[in-house]
């Protein structure tokens, strides 16, 4: 099996292993974690284990020609995404962002290019109003887990077959950026309520609040109207934040180094009076 090195994560950043990793142990496997693949080292290692197929999942790390050429059944990507909307690194968010209805999983056979091969199944699923991050991650890993041992079924018996993308519909999806996720309360209350989701559970959509940052982790939108970023209400039902068009409830929030909570709760140890502003 093979999975990125170790990286730093979480609120100590101290290096934490990957999910397959902790596989890997648990089911006693062999595992590779090289730090590029276009090392020769590297490469010759992969082709040493003969494998019959390559099976990717959001592994992160370009795959050079000479891996792919590694396996006889060539190297499969299960991508979470409806290609060739949203090719790249985060498919999910981005359609979180964008407010699509639907997204799914494809899987495709890998080149050269950015999630550019030929697909070779594609399903789709439904994106409820309350998904977030997280809960469409794991509806489109369980689909995906499903699709891909059917997809390798396939592959062996000679029964596989790949259409090629179509040409209109591209869109691409970059890697979320730490500087995305302030909120512009001059923004609609509809696309920040779609940020406090895409960004939930990390890393968070942030806001201001008396110079130090508030972790926004639960919302809703409301018909009010007021200058961006006032304090309407401030109490039981939480805090009603004005945006450019709308304005955002806040259910769950967070100050830096404590813990989430919800609305009513956290207002009771830290006031934030109606009239203030959010930046």
């Amino acid at each position: 099996m093979l999975t990125q090195p170790d990286r730093p994560a979480g609120r100590g950043m101290r290096a934490s292993a990957s999910a397959v990793k902790q596989l890997a142990r648990w089911r006693g496997l062999e595992l590779f974690q090289p730090e590029t693949l276009r090392d020769a080292a590297a490469q010759a290692r992969i082709g040493a284990a003969c494998p019959d197929a390559l099976v990717v999942a959001a592994y992160g790390l370009i795959l050079p020609q000479a891996v792919l050429d590694t396996a006889p059944l060539g190297a499969l990507n299960v991508h979470a995404s409806l290609l060739p909307r949203w090719r790249g690194a985060a498919p999910i968010q981005r359609a979180l962002l964008a407010g699509d209805r639907e997204t799914g999983v494809t899987i495709m056979r890998m080149e050269a290019g950015l999630d550019t091969g030929p697909m070779v199944a594609q399903a789709r699923v439904a994106i409820d109003e309350d998904d977030d991050a997280q809960t469409l991650h794991d509806k489109l890993a369980a689909l995906g887990a499903r699709m891909i041992v059917d997809a390798l079924a396939d592959a062996a018996a000679g029964r596989a077959h790949s259409v090629p993308q179509p040409e209109s519909g591209v869109t691409y999806a970059p890697k979320i950026d730490k500087l995305e996720s302030g909120i512009d309360w001059r923004a609609p209350a509809a696309d920040l309520e779609r940020l406090v989701r895409a960004l939930r559970p990390a890393p968070g959509a942030a806001a201001r609040w008396r110079g130090e940052t508030l972790k926004i982790w639960r919302s809703r939108t409301e018909t009010a109207s007021d200058v961006p970023g006032s304090v309407l209400e401030s109490g039981p039902g939480g805090l009603l934040v004005a945006c450019g068009r709308d304005a955002l409830r806040i259910l769950e929030l967070q100050r830096a180094g404590g813990k989430r909570l919800a609305a009513d709760v956290f207002l009771r140890g830290c006031p934030i009076e109606a009239g203030e502003r959010l930046q």
